[in-house]
């Protein structure tokens, strides 16, 4: 695609974003107006319906990774940006959900066998992992066949999330938190409050 934008500018992303368009609604997605895509998406889809919601203005800068099992549901709302290298994973009868206006960075991994909300205006950083499941660990059996644990993770809205940060099964982080970079998320925050850390701890507020 770089030789084709060399030749024909800018102009080239949104003729291929609605040939996209087109293939995803092929594909059962229900995709709002303005939709623009930079790269063609990789597909996982082995739910029993094809639970992919994209709101208007939605912008993907690069190829993502789109996967569901089971009733696994994502919803990805009005004005929303997401940057290459993200993988989205709605399996179970998991919710994602990703409100208006938030901004999903670069190589981010969202994992929702529970459901996982993201709110308003909240920006979610490059190679952060959210997961809504955790791994069984009993000894005596092999780790691949032992299952998992799953609990929803809720993310408030103008919240922001630094580099490599981990945000584990059945968290809260509260409207307005600042997470800092190299974080491992393992309990709620309180609004307005900045926290950091392995695992993190409260080290300031919001002015």
């Amino acid at each position: 695609m770089k030789f084709f934008e060399v030749i024909f500018g800018e102009k080239i992303y949104f003729i291929l974003s609605f040939f996209i368009k087109l293939f995803l609604i092929y594909k059962g997605f229900k995709i709002g107006k303005n939709f623009y895509i930079k790269n063609f998406p990789d597909l996982k889809l082995n739910a029993e319906q094809n639970n992919v919601i994209i709101g208007n203005n939605v912008c993907i800068l690069g190829k993502i990774d789109i996967r569901t099992r089971e009733k696994g549901y994502l919803k990805i709302g009005d004005n929303v940006k997401i940057e290459k290298g993200c993988r989205f994973v709605a399996a179970r009868e998991g919710k994602i959900i990703i409100d208006s206006n938030a901004v999903i960075t670069l190589d981010a991994i969202i994992n929702g066998g529970g459901d996982i909300y993201i709110g308003k205006y909240t920006v979610i950083g490059p190679r952060n992992v959210i997961n809504s499941n955790e791994h069984l660990f009993k000894k005596n059996q092999i780790i691949q066949q032992q299952g998992f644990l799953h609990k929803a993770v809720f993310i408030g809205s103008d919240c922001w999330t630094g580099a490599n940060v981990t945000i584990a099964k059945g968290t809260k982080i509260a409207d307005k938190s600042i997470i800092g970079a190299n974080s491992f998320v393992n309990k709620d925050t309180e609004e307005s409050s900045i926290y950091g850390g392995v695992p993190i701890k409260k080290i300031g507020e919001r002015n």
